[in-house]
């Protein structure tokens, strides 16, 4: 069993939130640009110096908050899941990619600096915080994806008729996650990803306004494609945009 934590860590803890508060303040109003230590220290009272003594550099505090903000959409996602019957998979899927499209969409400064600002050295080896929280976001697709060809599989291209590069990028990809599907469900699974966060990207960028006003009806209609593709039942009625039980 740990052991307590003792006054001095405690103390510290609530110090690191209170930081990361106010940074995602700054983050929120300015955009991941406007994060930066010596603000953040004045709001809580501590020296530019003393904030060192926590974070040693920005490009640190903004892993931590990167960190933060994946647990809090991985557990938006994991929510909406678990709303729906395990057994409904159409739901699950419906619950999990609108639980995904509306936090990005009610957060685009945080969608920026998680899926879109390069933070630290480039060829450094990914930080071990990043590792572990995007893991558990890509797992939430990851298992939905599992249990639907576990539970239906559909047609898919036989190894011999993927193109050999993708083929070995995609075994791969199983083998160093321990996926149990075979390259053929992967490549659907990686095309349904890319479409789906692709979409999401471009509307929370603005990128798609010099042609829609209203991105749900396109929206909703790759998502029913998609799920053809992956052999679901698509409800007859629009899918709107909040996740199912919320």
């Amino acid at each position: 069993m740990a052991s307590p934590l003792t006054r001095r860590e405690v103390n510290r803890e609530a110090t690191l939130v209170d930081i990361r508060r106010h940074a995602r303040v700054l983050l929120v109003a300015e955009g991941p640009t406007g994060v930066t230590l010596r603000p953040i220290a004045r709001a809580i009272g501590l020296t530019a110096p003393a904030l060192y003594r926590y974070y040693e550099s920005r490009e640190d505090l903004l892993l931590d908050l990167i960190a933060d903000l994946y647990d809090e959409l991985s557990t938006s996602m994991e929510r909406a899941r678990d709303k729906v019957t395990a057994g409904d998979l159409t739901g699950r899927f419906i619950a999990v990619t609108m639980s995904f499209r509306t936090w990005a969409r009610s957060h685009p400064r945080e969608f920026e600096l998680v899926f879109a600002t390069p933070v630290g050295d480039p060829g450094a080896p990914k930080d071990e915080r990043l590792e572990v929280c995007g893991r558990r976001f890509g797992g939430v697709f990851q298992g939905l994806f599992i249990e639907l060809w576990m539970d239906r599989p559909f047609p898919v291209l036989a190894d011999d008729e993927l193109d050999p590069r993708l083929r070995a990028q995609l075994g791969d990809w199983a083998a160093d996650n321990a996926i149990p599907l075979p390259p053929g469900a992967l490549a659907v699974f990686l095309t349904c990803w890319v479409r789906l966060y692709g979409m999401i990207s471009l509307e929370v960028f603005g990128h798609l306004s010099f042609a829609l006003s209203d991105v749900d009806p396109m929206f909703d209609a790759m998502l029913a494609e998609l799920a053809q593709r992956l052999g679901l039942q698509w409800p007859a009625q629009s899918v709107r945009a909040e996740p199912p039980g919320r």
